[in-house]
This record gives C-alpha cells, sequence and structure tokens, in this order.
C-alpha cells in the first residue's frame, strides 16, 4: 500500500510544527524519517495514523484519506509501533500481542482460532513465543520491543510506522529488531534517531529541520556532507562498513574556531 503525504501543515496551540511537508512512500519500501529533536519526525507519524489532524494537507494510505476513514478501518491499513506506550499492567506477551486483532473483531466477537494462530506466529516470528505467558512488565526494553512488534504484525496491515524503535535498547537488541522488520516486506515509515541505522536499514530518508522536509531520497543523497553539517552540525561520510559493505555513516566534530578553543 502506497503512503502519501501533500502539503501538510500541523499547529498544536497556535504553534507551527510542520510547514507543508510532503512524503511518497512506494508499496513495500523502507522511508526512514530522520532530523533533530523537535524537527517533527514523531508529528508526521501522528498524521499518517490519524492521531492528529493536520490543519492543512492530505494524507493518503492507498488511495484512500485518512481523516475519511473510520478508526477501525486505519487499524487494519495501518499498525503502530509507538516510542512511548502504557501497557504497564499485568497483561501477559500473549494478551498484548493479541491486542492486534482488535481492528478485525467486532463490538461483541470473541477471538477465533485463526486469531490466536496469527498471535503465536508473530510471537514466533518475533523470537518471544518462549515469553508468551510472561507479565509484559516484566520483560527488558528489547523484550517489550519485539512483543509490541508482534502486536503490530497480528493486525495484518500493510503498512507499518515505528516511532524511535531502537530507543532504550542495547545495540545487539536494536540490530536485531532492524533486521526483523527488514524481512517483514511491509510498507515501512520509521522514525530515527540513529543516522548510521538509517543509513543502513532505508531505502529512501526525508530529513526534517524545523517542521520542513529539507532533502529526500536515496540516504547518500540525502546525508551529504555540507547538509549535515548544517543540519546536525557535525562533519560525516558515507563509506563502506567494513563488515557488511553496506553504506555506513561516521561523524566527527566539526572543527572548533580559534576563538571558541579553549586551552587545556
Amino acid at each position: 500500500m502506497r503512503v502519501h503525504v501533500s502539503e501538510v501543515r500541523v499547529d498544536i496551540d497556535k504553534t507551527p510544527i510542520l510547514h507543508g511537508v510532503d512524503l511518497d512512500v512506494a508499496p513495500g519500501s523502507t522511508t526512514g524519517l530522520i532530523g533533530p529533536n523537535g524537527s517533527g519526525k514523531s508529528t508526521l507519524l501522528r498524521c499518517l495514523y490519524r492521531a492528529l489532524r493536520p490543519a492543512h494537507g492530505v494524507v493518503l494510505l492507498g488511495d484512500k484519506e485518512v481523516r475519511r476513514m473510520r478508526a477501525r478501518e486505519v487499524g487494519r491499513a495501518v499498525a503502530v509501533v509507538a516510542q512511548d506506550h502504557d501497557l504497564d499492567n499485568d497483561f501477559t506477551a500473549r494478551e498484548t500481542a493479541a491486542m492486534g486483532r482488535t481492528p478485525h473483531l467486532g463490538p461483541l466477537d470473541r477471538e477465533s482460532e485463526r486469531d490466536r494462530d496469527l498471535v503465536e506466529e508473530a510471537l514466533e516470528r518475533v523470537g518471544m513465543a518462549w515469553a508468551a505467558d510472561r507479565a509484559f512488565p516484566t520483560l527488558s526494553g528489547g523484550e517489550r520491543q519485539r512483543v509490541l512488534l508482534a502486536r503490530a504484525l497480528t493486525q495484518r496491515s500493510p503498512v507499518l510506522l515505528l516511532d524511535e524503535p531502537t530507543n532504550h535498547l542495547d545495540v545487539g537488541a536494536q540490530l536485531e529488531l532492524l533486521a526483523l522488520v527488514a524481512d517483514l516486506n511491509l510498507t515501512t515509515v520509521t522514525a530515527l534517531h540513529d543516522l548510521d541505522h538509517a543509513t543502513a536499514h532505508c531505502d529512501e530518508l526525508v530529513l526534517l529541520h524545523e517542521g520542513r522536509v529539507v532533502a529526500s531520497g536515496k540516504p547518500e543523497d540525502v546525508l551529504t556532507p555540507d547538509r549535515v553539517a548544517e543540519v546536525f552540525r557535525v562533519r560525516s561520510a558515507v563509506v563502506p562498513h567494513p563488515l557488511t559493505g553496506r553504506p555506513h555513516f561516521v561523524t566527527a566534530p566539526l572543527a572548533l574556531s580559534p576563538e571558541t578553543r579553549r586551552p587545556r
């Protein structure tokens, strides 16, 4: 399913957050939203699943405008792994993953055998079947992220949205989660803080700065040294990774001017 955003503007408490943002994500591809803190990445994601209504512009899922879709219809089209969650209760990992079936059930419907099979399949796919009966809050940060990804998978939605999915995870858990997402072959939009992860795992990048799209396209075309220096205030280069051969984003501090250097 294609995701298309045209001229989206968002104001929160009369403060402009997004200014005429455009986005186009081809079916089955992965697009990374990157930019400094406060650039509008999470706000744009929230527009895609109707958690925020833009003051202006259009958001399309396939050929349907999000604001004209019912909540259940959006839930069938889009699965979300948000940065923050409110699952500090005693639901098990299995019960948490089963929440993904909600958009497919009517008010009086009960889980079917197929629903239960999808939950078990999702937990198995993310490597969390062993913890199906564990209380969600007792799991580690990486394990909780895997369960939330399993919940998203049980929705069987063609579009997957992730907001900083590697936050608070150790490096091994980060790489495992990104590899899992890459293997799903869904239309994926993910907000990422780590520019090296974005370079290595995304087909396209959209660079946001102060609520505007600064650049979009292939990672190596977006993350040019001059542009990175201007937006992130660091020196940078994209080089082949010494272990994998994939594009690898590296940074160094900007050279200090003589007047800003301090004697040791």
